[in-house]
């Protein structure tokens, strides 16, 4: 892997530092429009849709899709994002998979603060199982906030007594809203882009005032993971966010879940929408794609 892709990827995200002070309007504002920078994504075809009630995005590969659908939710700490903004990166598991996926443009706060993108979440997924999509040909996916969404996703159906999916994979997903991992100290020189005071402040949106030490806000911390299908987590080493995943996947092997804990050197945050610039998104990606597989397989 090379040292001077991560470099120009870390020097990248230092220009641009998350400011959580700003107004959920900018912070939209400032997204979207980073976001759209680069080419439109290839080898997909792009509908929008409806599911569980919200606005979506259906991404198809070209020519006949495998049998599967991913339900993919969108980062942007519960407060920014859209599933145009990441549209590349559901693009890249698309074409990898070769499996549909349709991206939920679930509720943000502050108008719509926790447990809005939860609720919204499940009923993604159950309009899906309403359908007639068997619950083993789906796998929900998600990035940075709407990492932790699919995590909470899956806690949430499991405890409506819905039939769990085939599997779920969250790239550097939030699951800790109390901001009380070690990597929030240890990791905050390499981190390129986010500050435990940046993440505290965003986050505040989203709380609205509730005790971030709950099962669905910090399942790193106070979740029960049993029950829960086979996880894939990935995580940058240079990211304040780490033992979000690594303290979530103990708590997940020891409440016997199959999870694989994927952490890659010398990467920030989402490393994985660097797709084309960086060895290690693409190699990253490529695992998530195989893992998808294999789990829709298993069906």
């Amino acid at each position: 892997m090379s040292k001077a892709q991560r470099a120009t990827v870390d020097a990248l995200m230092r220009q641009a530092p998350f400011d959580g002070s700003l107004p959920p309007e900018q912070l939209r504002k400032d997204f979207e429009a980073q976001m759209a920078s680069g080419p439109a994504p290839t080898g997909v075809t792009v509908t929008p849709s409806v599911l569980g009630g919200r606005p979506a995005l259906t991404v198809e590969p070209e020519g006949s899709p495998a049998t599967g659908t991913i339900v993919y939710f969108h980062g942007g700490c519960w407060t920014f994002g859209s599933p145009a903004a990441v549209l590349r990166l559901t693009a890249a598991l698309v074409r990898r998979t070769g499996v549909r996926a349709i991206s939920v443009d679930y509720r943000l706060a502050p108008e719509h603060p926790f447990p809005a993108a939860v609720d919204d979440g499940l009923a993604a997924y159950r309009d899906l199982l309403d359908q007639g999509v068997p619950a083993e040909r789906i796998v929900l996916a998600g990035e940075s906030a709407g990492g932790g969404l699919s995590i909470t996703t899956l806690l949430t159906a499991r405890d409506a007594g819905l039939p769990m999916p085939a599997a779920a994979v969250a790239f550097s997903p939030g699951l800790d809203l109390t901001c009380s991992g070690e990597s929030m100290t240890t990791k905050q020189d390499a981190d390129p882009l986010f500050t435990r005071a940046e993440l505290a402040t965003v986050f505040t949106h989203y709380l609205a005032g509730q005790d971030p030490h709950q099962p669905l806000l910090s399942p790193a911390l106070h979740a029960d993971p049993t029950g829960l299908p086979p996880l894939l987590l990935q995580a940058g080493s240079n990211e304040v966010l780490l033992d979000d995943s690594t303290r979530f996947a103990v708590r997940a092997a020891a409440a016997g879940v199959d999870v694989q804990l994927d952490i890659t050197a010398d990467v920030p945050h989402v490393f994985q929408t660097f797709e084309g610039m960086l060895d290690e998104a693409d190699a990253a990606l490529d695992r998530a794609a195989r893992f998808i597989t294999t789990a829709l397989a298993r069906a």
